[in-house]
């Protein structure tokens, strides 16, 4: 295409090969991005071709629709519009029986490639019975040691533990009272009162009393 006709013999072509009608907005819409044709360059390239009479031009309402001359083309029978027809029908039902097929080979190539190769497959039954293996040899360790704790044991330490962290919060809540008491009538600091008498408490050890 010369940039001297503007792309007027590209839409000739297109027109001639298309036979049917189309207005400059349509012929731009389906060339441009092919052929990088502007809009205002396939308007004055279609005005040109129809004012030289190498193509139809219909005026409807506001709009121009652009066509083949059809006078080029040989007259066509009857017979000869079945025939078309017949081949249309044909090439139509071709064509939606090559999508379903596409549909289908795409589905099942979408299926294989979220599927696992062999390698991939052996691998990871290899990491299964490897993770299986360690499970049951801890499992085998766990059963064979000999310093079970029963549940009546382990119910009797639950039951210490409350008694002595009840025992220690009740303690910690006496020597508190005790220490404010004589803090009321001490000229100097908590903190330099309990270093005085050598108390460590809780928060110096950097320990908690449990909740429960």
């Amino acid at each position: 295409m010369s940039k001297k006709d503007n792309g007027a013999s590209l839409i000739l072509a297109y027109l001639n090969e298309k036979n049917r009608p189309y207005s400059a907005q349509d012929v731009f819409c389906n060339l441009q991005k092919q052929h990088g044709l502007g809009k205002t360059a396939v308007v004055k390239a279609m005005e040109l071709l129809a004012l030289e009479g190498k193509i139809k031009e219909k005026t409807y309402g506001k709009q121009k629709i652009y066509f083949a001359d059809q006078a080029q083309f040989k007259d066509v029978n009857d017979a000869d519009l079945k025939a078309m027809d017949c081949q249309i029908s044909e090439l139509i039902a071709e064509a939606q029986s090559l999508t379903q097929s596409c549909r289908q080979l795409d589905a099942e190539l979408k299926e294989l490639n979220s599927s696992l190769t062999t390698e991939e497959m052996m691998s990871e039954i290899r990491e299964l019975k490897a993770e299986c293996s360690e499970y049951r040899a801890r499992l085998e360790k766990i059963k064979s040691a000999t310093n079970h704790v029963t549940p009546e044991e382990k119910e009797k330490v639950y039951k210490e533990r409350t008694v002595y962290v009840k025992e220690w919060k009740k303690r910690k809540r006496l020597a508190s009272d005790m220490i404010n008491a004589i803090l009321e009538g001490y000229p100097k600091s908590k903190k330099e009162f309990l270093d005085e008498v050598g108390v460590e408490t809780d928060e110096d050890c950097k320990v908690v009393v449990p909740s429960n």
